[in-house]
């Protein structure tokens, strides 16, 4: 009974980040649930669906961006041709995965701590708004693989830890595989052993608790984020969800009703009641 209440409780996870992250929403999530998906997102037949979409001037512009590689400095044309197709994507055609992945192309090319995070981070996010497992799942991948990049060059930097970390967990880790949360695990705890006072390692670790079902872990942590930050919504969702999934039925309700007034909202308010309801 446990463990079925975790995989019905991401529609309140869910839904909370989403109010935290300001995009408000009352649909239920399919994730966390126990099989990866088995099909690839694929960027060049996406690239190719919403060019089928662009005006016939758009489609010229694009085109003559994706052959303006002459002879010379590839690699410096490369990175301008990325850069510039990129902006077509986010600006013109307003569509966000082509965009992405142009940045991501551009950032590899120019290779510098700055430009690799830039990119990893809007991803990265993205990626945690999504609700499209094979969209979350590749998005997560990019990042990730930008995040491994800027470590590269800044191998102490806790804070690419962290995101390196946090790409696994909530991305193909969210979504059942054990294996990337495990992955993301390790790379907190190694700035968590250093610093036990970074609460946004301690936060994505409890989270991977709750995902991994180590729930004395994971309230353990989560516990001493929203102690330390009684506002982290985010926190506070998943310590409730936590709570009901191990039983605790007094602190999960304790903890549904703290994310009631912090949210106050009546669609939020609601789903909390209804998920409170469930509770045995």
């Amino acid at each position: 009974m446990k463990q079925q209440y975790l995989l019905t409780a991401g529609g309140l996870i869910l839904l909370a980040t989403l109010f935290f992250f300001g995009k408000i929403e009352t649909q239920k999530s399919n994730f966390p649930h126990n099989e990866p998906a088995a099909a690839i997102f694929n960027i060049d037949a996406n690239i190719k669906q919403a060019k089928q979409k662009l005006t016939p001037s758009q489609l010229i512009y694009v085109s003559n961006l994706e052959n303006g590689i002459s002879r010379g400095d590839i690699k410096q044309q490369g990175q301008k041709q990325y850069t510039s197709l990129a902006s077509f994507w986010r600006d013109s055609a307003q569509v966000f995965e082509p965009y992405a992945w142009y940045l991501s192309q551009s950032a590899k090319l120019d290779n510098s701590e700055k430009n690799l995070t830039f990119a990893a981070r809007l991803i990265f996010e993205a990626m945690r708004k999504e609700d499209d497992v094979l969209k979350k799942t590749w998005e997560a991948g990019i990042a990730a693989d930008l995040f491994e990049g800027a470590l590269k060059l800044d191998p102490s930097n806790d804070d690419l830890k962290i995101g390196l970390g946090s790409c696994y967990v909530y991305g193909k880790g969210m979504i059942g595989d054990a294996a990337e949360t495990m992955k993301g695990v390790q790379q907190l705890l190694q700035v968590v052993r250093k610093d036990s006072a970074n609460m946004k390692a301690q936060l994505v670790l409890g989270i991977g608790g709750v995902i991994s079902r180590q729930y004395d872990k994971a309230i353990e942590r989560l516990n001493k984020v929203v102690k330390a930050e009684p506002g982290n919504m985010e926190a506070v969702s998943w310590l409730a969800d936590a709570y009901a999934a191990t039983g605790n039925k007094a602190d999960a309700v304790k903890w549904y009703e703290y994310s009631k007034r912090m949210v106050n909202n009546p669609a939020f308010s609601k789903e909390v009641d209804e998920r409170i309801k469930g509770l045995n």
